[in-house]
């Protein structure tokens, strides 16, 4: 299969135009993909008990990762726009079958029982499941559309768009997997809103999903530890060598970097290895030492820009699903990324949730990559019915 745009005829300038990437969003991607790369490199070099002696094992592997989510990036974006319609129940039902997997014969890490240990793979459902759920969320609310409603989703299509969700939401509790759990509650209220819900359907799911959490703390669904994080969260100081030993660390790190910083591969945190797990759910403090706040403003603003272009493309788009897909990514990101830089400054609990492009691991880069295809896609179609040649892409 072969890609190619179609261009314009001439406009009255005389130049042509054609439909076509959205490089802003590409470019920002790409320079985030960068930094994590040189940030999980530095964040094991030193660790030899975690690399086996090997500074480079960490960064061969996340180049790996990389190359793989950019191809996987590709593939949906080039892949025609009622495909991936029809796909969407099948990755649905996919992700699914993961979560349901993982309960029965996954394995347990910090807690919960969130991976499937495939050979030299290790993959994690849940973070699969939150790109899943937004797609089939936004094919729902395609699908059960009623002309002339446009920004406005009836009980009906609420009550089905909740029930998508739902499922998974239960299977990613039973883990118990909090953090995803939280990212993925508010993506939902998100998507939400982008299919048109009213206000009391969100405050509905709002109020359900509060209880929920107060119900699963009760009962010991949650585990010790994931309380205790919460109970750091009002004050760090309660258990300074255990839930709140992360965020004081974080926060010596981060302070540590000033304006400046104190230069990649020299943070003396991050070279002692005093902040744990840092280069998946605490990458951020090494840039927060090693670059400083300059370096640390960058990595948001980059984050910024590609959380901007996918609400663009949600606003540009010309259908029901490519509106709220868009959208329910951009509330994906953006809380993901403020929950993951949050947690680093103290400013929200520690749940343990990647940095979004630039925490080490596959399952996360992979989910992260494949929703920037599906950004591309939207915006492709999109921009090719606006300037009026029916699809941006030719298949053959």
């Amino acid at each position: 299969m072969t890609v190619t745009l179609l261009p314009l005829p001439a406009t009255k300038g005389g130049r042509s135009r054609e439909a076509g990437l959205d490089w802003v969003l590409l470019g920002a991607v790409v320079a985030l993909l960068a930094a994590g790369v040189a940030l999980v490199w530095s964040a094991t070099s030193a660790r030899d008990a975690l690399t086996g002696g090997d500074p480079r094992a960490f960064l061969s592997r996340q180049l790996v990762n990389v190359a793989l989510g950019l191809a996987l990036m590709v593939v949906v974006a080039s892949v025609e726009h009622r495909w991936v319609r029809r796909l969407t129940p099948v990755a649905y039902l996919a992700s699914l079958a993961g979560l349901v997997l993982v309960l029965v014969a996954g394995s347990t890490v910090n807690g919960s029982r969130s991976w499937l240990v495939l050979g030299p793979l290790n993959l994690q459902p849940s973070e699969l499941a939150k790109l899943t759920v937004v797609v089939a969320m936004a094919l729902v609310a395609s699908e059960l559309a009623r002309p002339g409603r446009r920004h406005q989703a009836g009980a009906v299509e609420v009550a089905a768009m909740l029930v998508v969700a739902g499922v998974p939401a239960v299977l990613i509790l039973l883990q118990p997997d909090l953090g995803t759990l939280l990212v993925l509650a508010v993506t939902v209220v998100g998507t939400l809103t982008a299919a048109g819900a009213g206000r009391r359907w969100l405050a509905l799911v709002v109020g359900g999903g509060l209880a929920a959490v107060v119900v699963a703390a009760a009962s010991g669904v949650l585990q010790q530890y994931q309380v205790d994080r919460f109970l750091a969260f009002t004050d760090p100081s309660l258990d300074p060598r255990g839930a709140g030993y992360n965020t004081e660390q974080a926060r010596i790190a981060i302070g540590n970097g000033g304006v400046f910083g104190q230069g990649l591969f020299s943070g003396s945190q991050t070279r002692s290895g005093f902040v744990p797990e840092q280069h998946t759910d605490f990458i951020f403090t090494v840039i927060g030492e090693e670059l400083g706040l300059v370096g640390a403003g960058v990595l948001v603003v980059l984050l910024g820009v590609v959380i901007w272009r996918a609400l663009a493309i949600a606003a540009a788009s010309d259908d029901v699903f490519g509106r709220v897909a868009a959208a329910g990514i951009a509330c994906w990101f953006g809380f993901q990324a403020f929950q993951n830089v949050g947690m680093c400054l103290g400013i929200m609990p520690v749940t343990g949730v990647p940095l979004p492009f630039v925490s080490y691991g596959g399952s996360s880069l992979f989910a992260s990559l494949l929703a920037v295809g599906l950004l591309q896609n939207i915006h492709l179609r999109s921009s090719a019915g606006r300037l009026g040649v029916g699809t941006s892409l030719v298949h053959q």
